[in-house]
């Protein structure tokens, strides 16, 4: 299975591919997929990549994060959740998109979440967001406000995956290139501009 996560990047990335033949290759949503705005719904990624690969699709029927912790384990124990939960965390290959931690971060924008929880998120040291889970400077994971809402696979993995990101913009470069000092990506598509300021 390949995981597919969101993000405009990911989502033009997908739509840029050629069509091709992936039969016994089925694609799973790594977060939460309900959206307020429609016009950011990450189940476009899904849509493509099927359409493309003629592929099955398990999409995770479920926001990006709870109102509560009750209401997190609330949600997956509803049938069929938990199963492409499941699944989806098993994924040999995780494509994902990454944002920043600001005020125009995409989380914010799409009303994920509210300008008071990212700032509160900043202030505690976040600068990168990947897959609903939020990276400090070094590279490791914080615990935040929505660790324990959060509705998106866990990054601990079975080591056997590959986790790609695809992002690029100047404005994400310190996103970026802390989620590489993470050590968890096996994989990173960009644009030469960002690449060259990574490694300036």
């Amino acid at each position: 299975m390949i995981g597919l996560g969101h993000g405009r990047t990911l989502s033009a990335a997908v739509d840029h591919l050629p069509r091709f033949e992936a039969k016994g290759v089925d694609f799973g949503s790594l977060p939460g997929g309900l959206t307020r705005n429609y016009a950011a719904n990450p189940h476009d990624v899904m849509h493509s990549s099927v359409h493309k690969a003629g592929s099955n699709a398990y999409v995770l029927p479920i926001p990006f994060f709870a109102g509560s912790e009750s209401d997190r384990a609330i949600l997956l124990a509803q049938p069929g959740a938990r199963e492409i939960f499941d699944l989806s965390s098993r994924a040999t290959l995780k494509l994902v998109g990454m944002g920043t931690v600001t005020r125009g971060a995409q989380l914010v924008a799409t009303g994920m979440i509210e300008p008071h929880e990212i700032a509160e998120i900043h202030a505690g040291g976040a600068v990168a967001e990947m897959m609903d889970h939020f990276f400090d400077e070094s590279g490791c994971i914080l615990e935040t406000t929505l660790s324990a809402r959060t509705l998106s696979v866990d990054l601990s993995g079975t080591g056997n995956e590959g986790i790609v990101v695809i992002a690029g913009g100047a404005e994400k470069a310190q996103a970026i290139r802390a989620v590489l000092n993470s050590g968890r990506l096996t994989g990173l598509m960009t644009d030469e501009a960002t690449a060259r300021k990574l490694v300036a």
